[in-house]
């Protein structure tokens, strides 16, 4: 169930590599907003905001390419604010904690937006309850890296981490949105399994560092 060493080392270049590319446009826009005298906390609130509303609003109504729009130009924010924070020197533990509690937020509404939809005017239940399903597997995830860190331990990593989570259910419900047929069905359910997955790979981190630490 876990990930061999140099498929997670692989995976963490390959990250470093996409940051350091967006870094190119991010970081102007950061230095922009600094100069404009808007904080980080303003950037990661805004953008949580605009996120949540989109997705809530767009997607049960079946706006589908429209809301996969919006969302994905808040969810910049979420690389805003680390950029700004960093620039001026004020990345602090409330600004780390703001930013994770607000993903987490802004995760929940666009699976619940989802769910709305299939379960309602999108009259595909099936997906409406994949959808659930991604949300809670989602927080779970969230939670088992939280109360492992809160017990001294780690459990991060495994197959679908919140990046590859988004850009899943992102792409599937824009090409969806476009009369791609099947692909919101499959995104789904490959999300639910692989979040299925990174649930457990979590789980044997944990247990893993507690029988080596006994």
């Amino acid at each position: 169930m876990t990930q061999s060493p140099d498929a997670s080392a692989d995976a963490v270049v390959g990250k470093a590599k996409a940051k350091h590319a967006a870094s190119f446009v991010v970081d102007p826009i950061a230095r922009a907003l600094l100069k404009a005298h808007i904080s980080p906390d303003a950037v990661t609130i805004f953008g949580t905001l605009g996120a949540v509303v989109a997705a809530l609003w767009c997607y049960p109504t079946g706006h589908l390419v429209a809301g996969t729009i919006i969302v994905s130009v808040f969810a910049l924010s979420d690389m805003l604010d680390g950029s700004m924070a960093r620039q001026s020197g004020r990345q602090s533990a409330w600004g780390a904690f703001l930013d994770s509690l607000l993903d987490r937020v802004t995760d929940a509404a666009i699976f619940a937006g989802l769910t709305i939809w299939f379960l309602g005017s999108g009259n595909e239940p099936i997906l409406g309850y994949a959808a659930l399903y991604c949300l809670a597997a989602g927080q779970v995830i969230s939670y088992a890296r939280a109360r492992a860190e809160g017990l001294g331990l780690q459990a991060s990593g495994g197959i679908a981490e919140r990046t590859e989570r988004l850009v899943v259910v992102m792409v599937a419900t824009g090409f969806s949105g476009l009369g791609v047929p099947f692909i919101q069905a499959i995104g789904l359910w490959v999300l639910v399994i692989a979040t299925t997955i990174t649930v457990i790979q979590r789980m044997v981190m944990v247990r893993r560092q507690v029988v080596d630490g006994q």
